[in-house]
């Protein structure tokens, strides 16, 4: 197991990646695994102004 990061938005509680898994924790409780995201889609999720938006739009839907 390995520590999600924290973020600073409504929707969205915390963030991880390792081993080409993106984890997605919103505040629900509810966690969702993203399996064979690449680091890049990481690093621009982190970096977005909307993590909600860019979830939306980029990860939801688009890995397993």
């Amino acid at each position: 197991m390995f520590a999600l990061i924290p973020v600073n938005s409504t929707a969205i509680r915390a963030v991880g990646y390792f081993g080409g898994i993106l984890t997605v924790e919103f505040h629900s409780g509810r966690v969702y695994d993203h399996t064979g995201a690449p680091v890049w889609v990481f690093l621009e999720f982190m970096g977005a102004s909307s993590l909600g938006a860019y979830y939306n739009a980029n990860i939801r839907g688009s890995y397993r």
